[in-house]
């Protein structure tokens, strides 16, 4: 089994005085069945950030959902950093939904409030097709320099992007929050994680 560092979302619990990181325990079991340990990457870090990669070791990175991007400065640095060490590297990355927003965010691209698209499911067109969860407010101005765009929702948005040099993909949808696990996001994460 491989290791996967994912980040995770950030939750402040005002009546505990309490700030805390939070991963969805069933994106731990969307990668365990497709082989992969997932290790959560704490967003308290800071600048070591690398000494941690480096000890963790990971084999690919997944930028989990949650939170909107400027919202949380200690995640948005983290995943920065897991991105420059995946380039670095040349690790698979996979980003789901506000993780492709900070693949797209890097690479310059701006995002904008759609309307329509938090719990609700759409159709895809493109290369990936089929059906998809939706839970996002924010979708990709434009697909970002050096990357394609894989899949569309029927009104046009952005659902799915690859990188056209690194072993990289982003999808809007959630995997793990699927009743059961959908086949193409299965055969997708082993293709990309090579696993």
């Amino acid at each position: 089994m491989k290791v996967v560092a994912v980040s995770q979302r950030v939750d402040v619990l005002p009546e505990r005085g309490e700030t805390r990181d939070a991963l969805d325990q069933r994106l731990a079991a969307f990668l365990a069945i497709v082989g992969h340990v997932p290790v959560p990457v704490p967003n308290a870090l800071g600048g070591a950030i690398r000494e941690w990669l480096a000890v963790v070791h990971p084999a690919a990175v997944v930028l989990s959902g949650g939170n909107d991007i400027g919202q949380c400065a200690e995640r948005d640095d983290t995943e920065l950093a897991l991105l420059a060490y995946a380039q670095e590297h040349h690790l698979p990355v996979l980003g789901i939904c506000r993780g492709m927003q900070m693949m797209a965010h890097r690479s310059g691209t701006g995002l904008y409030p759609v309307q329509g698209h938090v719990r609700t499911r759409h159709h895809l067109v493109g290369e990936i097709t089929g059906e998809a969860n939706s839970y996002h407010g924010f979708a990709l101005a434009s697909c970002p320099v050096d990357f394609e765009v894989l899949a569309r929702t029927e009104d046009g948005e952005i659902e799915a992007i690859r990188h056209q040099s690194l072993p990289w993909e982003g999808w809007m949808w959630h995997p793990e929050r699927e009743e059961n696990f959908a086949a193409r996001d299965v055969h997708r994460i082993k293709a990309l994680f090579g696993g």
